[in-house]
């Protein structure tokens, strides 16, 4: 789906979810574009006939009772999908199982009784792997939702502990192993660190120096071909 299709869909639903006119500027803070993109973007929705009212200076809202169709999907997308939900529920934590419930059920609410048993009984399957740690994991995901440091002790491949503390920028899920990729402050440089060597882990109260989009592009600068 085009970057703006997919930006005209998702405020539809954003002005679906408001009772009362939004601004051009609350819209375009939430979107990451300009005011004045916000502007075309709702222009170009009511030409194409949605009820949206409303103008610059005063805000926007979308008449009551207008329906969005839910979002169709093709037997190939739905089965990426169904994958991708299987693999979180196998490798995330219990907050990213239940995540990935919910998701399931809201695909499967998409499509039709037939598509929606073979997208169930397609045969395709995610083997256990990785660590096993549903609980780290979801406690490294929950420090780099909240941009706060980590404590940790760690034990490199000689079997030699550290005390390390880090700044969590991504987690990454291989095929025997979940990576966590921080700043270390005793390296002075990003680091990769092994979950399953992770003896300790403590989310300190300091949030990170700057913010985590900063840091990421940072370390794509470094990385080029990291796909983070």
């Amino acid at each position: 789906m085009a970057p703006r299709t997919e930006r005209l869909l998702t405020l539809l639903q954003a002005l679906r979810e408001h009772r009362r006119p939004v601004s051009a500027r609350e819209l375009g803070a939430q979107f990451g574009v300009s005011e004045r993109t916000i502007q075309r973007d709702c222009k170009l929705l009511a030409e194409l006939g949605a009820p949206v009212e409303g103008e610059a200076g005063l805000g926007y809202v979308l008449a009551d009772g207008y329906f969005l169709p839910p979002l169709s999907f093709s037997p190939l997308e739905a089965d990426a999908l169904l994958l991708g939900l299987r693999f979180v529920a196998r490798r995330g934590d219990l907050e990213l199982a239940d995540g990935a419930a919910s998701a399931l059920a809201k695909v499967v609410a998409s499509l039709d009784g037939s598509r929606a048993t073979a997208m169930r009984t397609n045969g395709l399957a995610v083997g256990p792997s990785g660590s096993g740690d549903g609980e780290g994991i979801g406690r490294v995901r929950r420090a780099i939702a909240d941009e706060h440091k980590l404590e940790i002790t760690y034990r490199d491949g000689a079997g030699a502990d550290t005390q390390r503390v880090v700044w969590p920028i991504a987690l990454a899920f291989f095929d025997d192993m979940e990576m966590l990729v921080a700043w270390c402050e005793r390296r002075e440089a990003f680091r990769h660190f092994r979950l399953d060597r992770i003896q300790t882990m403590t989310e300190l109260c300091e949030r990170l120096p700057a913010p985590r989009r900063i840091l990421l592009a940072e370390y794509r600068l470094e990385e080029p071909g990291a796909d983070l």
